[in-house]
């Protein structure tokens, strides 16, 4: 059967399914949700409240929020102070392998793609992280093109191993696994899973996901579920903004998040905002109008819905936003990043995945959290 007739709704051989009724609520609510149907007066009321009901979170994320963007600033500036205080953690990225067996139509890194593709042997993986650690950082987060031919499990299992080795916090952004795997990559070392939904709309995954295994939705929807069930002690969510309905897909990584803090209390539950950014041989996809007020809305919104949660700002964006989102909303940002293979230690061994924003040195980064009047945090776990 050819991987464009899949059916994108199901899941494909070898993929593990759970008991969860989490992407059923989502999707009903997103279904039901008109960001149009919300007043002034119902932000008015959100923004009164101590604790934001579903329906208060929808509000604040219409269009009749953006006026309010001021106080919605000012209050999530206080939730944040409330809950993070001072602090800023820091952490940068390592691109370890481009390969990818997915067509996504969106992504520098789809297999129809004509890049220059590489993979770091384990010696390389190495000597990147002896790199990266000399600039006193203490967080990683390791990541690969979805390809388990290439980047198999054990291959992921042992560079999280060497991580471990220099960092006290491991992240992993790859594939979806199955709840062995995570709880393997978990007895590795790994902390914390960070997986993006791209779209939360069917219609539009179906679209833009033509072949490999990423085009099944739910298998990737569940992936937090399954990475807390598999023991990791954290899991980001996120949407592609641009890709679709930017209000849409921001409302269902909330709800989506906030269904999964539910179940399961003691998971650290944290998001991603990125937005569509230029990437190699891209001629076609054209992002929705997601510019940085709109941006600035999700941030809050997503502060304002789930105030224990951290929310990162990437190098996607520019230097200027980054520096003033920061404890007002952002409680993590990433510093001296490569978005190509490799590259912290000799020449990038593969091409990168999008285009960067902010190239700064973790130096000049760490001086501007403290500029701000904030503190640069490097470790916030220790591993026992």
């Amino acid at each position: 059967m050819k991987s464009e007739q899949v059916n994108h709704m199901q899941y494909l051989d070898g993929m593990d399914t759970i008991d969860s009724d989490i992407m059923g609520k989502v999707l009903a609510s997103v279904d039901k949700y008109d960001d149009y149907h919300y007043t002034r007066n119902d932000v008015e009321r959100a923004l009164m409240k101590d604790q934001l009901t579903i329906a208060d979170y929808a509000a604040i994320l219409s269009p009749a929020a953006m006026p309010y963007l001021e106080d919605m600033a000012s209050k999530s500036a206080t939730e944040t102070k409330k809950h993070f205080g001072n602090s800023v953690s820091m952490f940068t990225p390592l691109y370890i392998s481009n390969y990818c067996e997915n067509h996504c139509i969106y992504c520098g890194f789809n297999c129809e793609n004509s890049i220059k593709r590489g993979m770091l042997s384990f010696a390389e993986i190495e000597e990147e992280l002896k790199e990266v650690a000399k600039t006193g950082l203490k967080e990683i987060l390791l990541l690969t093109g979805e390809s388990r031919h290439k980047s198999g499990v054990d291959y992921i299992g042992e560079a999280v191993r060497l991580a471990a080795h220099y960092f006290s916090t491991v992240g992993i952004e790859i594939y979806p696994l199955n709840t062995d795997e995570y709880s393997f990559i978990r007895d590795c070392g790994a902390d914390f899973v960070s997986i993006y939904q791209e779209t939360y709309s069917t219609k539009k995954y179906e679209k833009v996901h033509l072949r490999g295994p990423k085009r099944s939705f739910p298998y990737r929807f569940n992936s937090q579920e399954r990475a807390l069930l598999g023991g990791m002690r954290g899991v980001a969510f996120g949407a592609l903004l641009g890709l679709d309905d930017f209000r849409k897909d921001a409302f269902a990584a909330g709800l989506h998040a906030f269904f999964i803090q539910q179940k399961y209390p003691h998971g650290e539950i944290s998001f991603s905002t990125p937005r569509l950014r230029p990437y190699i041989n891209n001629d076609k996809n054209n992002p929705n109008d997601v510019h940085e007020k709109q941006l600035l809305q999700v941030m809050l919104a997503y502060r304002l819905f789930m105030p224990f949660a951290g929310i990162t700002i990437s190098t996607r964006e520019r230097a200027g936003f980054r520096d003033n989102v920061i404890g007002m909303v952002a409680t993590k940002i990433s510093a001296g990043v490569c978005v190509g293979v490799g590259g912290h230690k000799d020449d990038e061994k593969g091409d990168g995945q999008f285009e960067i924003s902010d190239s700064r040195s973790v130096r000049d980064v760490h001086q501007m959290i403290i500029n701000r009047g904030l503190q640069p945090v490097y470790t916030d776990y220790i591993r026992v």
